[in-house]
């Protein structure tokens, strides 16, 4: 209480003396001795409560997401948004972050890097100056790698203001690698990972004898062809490349030329990482150049991949991902209704597990920290391992790469009990045809990672 002991003493016999004059000129006359202690309890308690010094607001915690708002992707950075305003809405739905000095709300800040890297490390410049100690990015591995040693060096200069970098999204492989930082963390699998799942499934299908592959021209789409060739080769090396392309990245409006190149070549298949609208108008393209081969894909699961498709893409486009709505389970379909009902129009549909799981990290590292500052918070980070929807993900400390289940599934028409929702209200779903437990796809790293002394 803002008041003292002393001070409701002062008050009781304050009101007391007051309570006495009013009583010799005759105005109480219904006061009684045991009246008059029950009003100076309940005055001074008033008095007590409104004269106490309010209690004092915790700051919150500061969270920045830098990712292009704007632009040719613009669309997948408003799907991050949402989802991580929603991890973040459940975390403060409870109160918050619990630290020594008491519970602190968690805030996202968005910053729009228009998906360029210049624009990126303005960005974070000024998401630091804005007291944010967590920055979020994950659409582009190019920019996640200038931010990465952007941060690097940033900690060093000023050891006061440090951050720590959350990836959602940014799989090129050497972000964990060769690459590797103290400072960052990825909680999606790197993309020879994602390759490692569908070169599974891939691998069984013994009528398929040629692909063609393509990609997008800059880090990470060069490491799915890099990987793709690699892993041909050692599981079935039968099978001929039939076309090996890259394109440049969220330039292209009009993919039929590349679409036509793909029909020509005779490719049973495509494998690619494409995303985003580098995606979408691809696999629109082939379909309206009449291409009838499959897609193993790293994303054809979103963002207006489906719709593009439509009944052309039905048990010939495959995705992976880390979960997917129809991951068979009651706790995972509940988790998924939830999203809907917070976002309820279709263009809005685009849930990601692994970023939920990564708030919940943050969430659960700092409260073990018991503060916020980055390099408590890291030290809690690289052995985090948390569980939602009967999903359940670990950080290798090692290289701070998360490890998790994969799925890869096949698109399929909504409906039956494999197919209960389909995708962006397209009518369009993906049926589960294989799940891999964490071990499965654990790659060894060649990370060596410097680590602060303090």
């Amino acid at each position: 209480m803002g008041l003292t002991l002393n001070h409701v003493g002062r008050c009781r016999t304050l009101i007391l003396c007051l309570s006495d004059f009013f009583w010799n000129i005759g105005l109480l006359v219904f006061f009684r001795f045991w009246a008059r202690l029950w009003l100076v309890d309940i005055l001074c308690l008033s008095f007590s409560v409104s004269a106490q010094t309010p209690l004092i607001q915790l700051p919150p915690v500061q969270l920045a997401l830098i990712e292009g708002m704007s632009g040719p992707f613009a669309n997948t950075g408003e799907a991050v948004l949402r989802n991580l305003v929603w991890a973040v809405e459940r975390v403060n739905a409870r109160g918050g972050v619990a630290t020594q000095e008491g519970k602190r709300r968690l805030v996202l800040n968005r910053y729009d890097s228009k998906g360029q890297s210049e624009e990126a490390l303005t960005s974070l410049r000024s998401a630091i100056d804005s007291g944010a100690q967590f920055i979020l990015q994950g659409n582009s591995s190019a920019n996640a790698a200038v931010l990465v040693d952007a941060i690097q060096k940033h900690n060093e200069r000023e050891p006061q203001k440090r951050v720590l970098f959350l990836n959602y999204a940014a799989v090129d492989p050497a972000l964990t690698q060769e690459k590797c930082n103290f400072w960052h963390f990825r909680f999606d699998a790197h993309a020879d990972m994602r390759m490692a799942a569908l070169m599974q499934v891939l691998k069984q299908d013994t009528k398929l004898q040629s692909v063609y592959l393509i990609g997008q021209d800059y880090s990470f789409g060069q490491s799915v062809l890099r990987e793709a060739k690699v892993q041909l080769e050692k599981l079935r090396p039968d099978i001929q490349i039939a076309g090996d392309e890259l394109h440049p990245m969220g330039r292209v409006k009009d993919f039929l030329p590349y679409a036509a190149k793909i029909r020509a070549s005779g490719a049973q298949a495509v494998i690619t990482g494409n995303w985003g609208n580098d995606l979408s108008f691809l696999v629109k393209a082939a379909k309206d150049a009449g291409y009838e081969g499959k897609f193993y894909t790293f994303y054809g699961n979103a963002l207006g991949a489906p719709a593009a498709m439509g009944d052309a893409g039905v048990g010939k486009v495959l995705a992976v991902a880390e979960w997917m709505p129809n991951v068979p389970g009651a706790e995972s379909a509940k988790f998924y209704q939830s999203f809907k009902q917070r976002f309820v129009k279709p263009s809005e549909d685009y849930l990601h597990l692994r970023m939920q799981l990564m708030v919940e990290a943050l969430a659960q590292s700092i409260e073990k920290a018991g503060q916020t500052e980055p390099m408590a918070v890291a030290l809690q980070l690289e052995n985090a391992e948390v569980s939602m929807a009967g999903q359940r993900g670990k950080m290798r400390a090692m290289d701070h790469q998360f490890q998790q289940p994969m799925v890869v599934a096949m698109m399929a028409k909504q409906g039956g009990p494999d197919v209960p929702f389909d995708v962006e209200g397209s009518g369009y779903g993906f049926k589960i045809i294989r799940q891999f437990k964490a071990q499965e796809l654990e790659l060894p790293t060649v990370c060596k990672m410097n680590r602060p002394h303090s």
